[in-house]
């Protein structure tokens, strides 16, 4: 192929042949190996199969290797006491010819959208009783402790809701329409940490979780990346771009506590 991909056009008026079907997996294939990275593009979640989770800057590019454009519909749910989005995205070709399409929705009611950390303790007492919980959280390998909770204001979020409510759509769309589902994951990148940590717990045989508890190299893995999450999502994503496989497997599910850290930085 001289180092270019090939992109499927097949004949609209036959069926798609297997040289054809086999040249679409062959260009995902050369797209993952060639501009994709791990933990950017898409991402394994330890205990949750074999498969790679698409992310969406993953999604965007198999939309440009396949020239695709994303057509997204919203459709508004929204309650007084909710911010609700259904976006359903139509998948195009360049001319224009519908060739699948994702949808996906997002509520406020969500837990991690619905409660956010308290900012001191003065905030979380002068919060009305309705409007504030203390939450048990007990990452993977620590130790359990209450965290103090406040409500979010729906409008707070409204745009985060809406643009994930598209993300999950886009996602979805781009699986659909490349038949790329026995390559990928839908996008889980938003799988609540507890449920993640709870998956990775039950399914992972127990000397790998020893041997990623124990490793020496751990806590200077962990420290650096809490450093540089003080940075910001964006520098995080670099750094843990940068990360070989295995020391990204040391790290493990501490990354998701991590990412989370660096999400709070304004």
């Amino acid at each position: 192929m001289s180092g270019q991909l090939a992109v499927v056009e097949p004949n609209r008026n036959l069926p798609v042949s297997a040289k054809e079907i086999q040249a679409q997996v062959q260009a995902i294939a050369q797209v993952m190996s060639a501009v994709m990275k791990d933990g950017v593009h898409f991402g394994k979640i330890p205990g949750c199969g074999d498969k790679p989770a698409l992310l969406k800057a993953g999604a965007e590019k198999l939309m440009a290797t396949f020239r695709l454009a994303a057509d997204p519909q919203v459709q508004d749910l929204s309650t007084a006491d909710e911010v609700r989005y259904r976006v359903t995205v139509r998948m195009l070709t360049f001319d224009g010819t519908f060739v699948g399409s994702g949808i996906g929705e997002c509520s406020s009611n969500e837990e991690k959208y619905k409660w956010r950390k308290a900012v001191c303790t003065e905030e979380f007492e002068e919060t009305p009783e309705d409007r504030k919980r203390k939450k048990w959280v007990k990452p993977y390998n620590k130790t359990a402790f209450q965290l103090s909770q406040i409500r979010t204001q729906p409008a707070d979020v409204a745009n985060t809701i809406l643009k994930m409510a598209k993300k999950r759509a886009l996602v979805d769309g781009v699986i659909t329409a490349t038949a790329a589902s026995d390559i990928f994951a839908q996008d889980l990148e938003d799988m609540p940490d507890e449920l993640r940590e709870t998956a990775v717990e039950d399914h992972r045989p127990a000397g790998v979780r020893d041997q990623e508890a124990d490793h020496p190299k751990k806590p200077q893995l962990v420290k650096d990346l809490e450093a540089t999450a003080g940075e910001g999502w964006e520098a995080l994503q670099k750094k843990w771009a940068g990360m070989t496989d295995e020391d990204r497997k040391i790290v493990g599910t501490d990354f998701g506590r991590i990412k989370k850290m660096a999400e709070q930085v304004k």
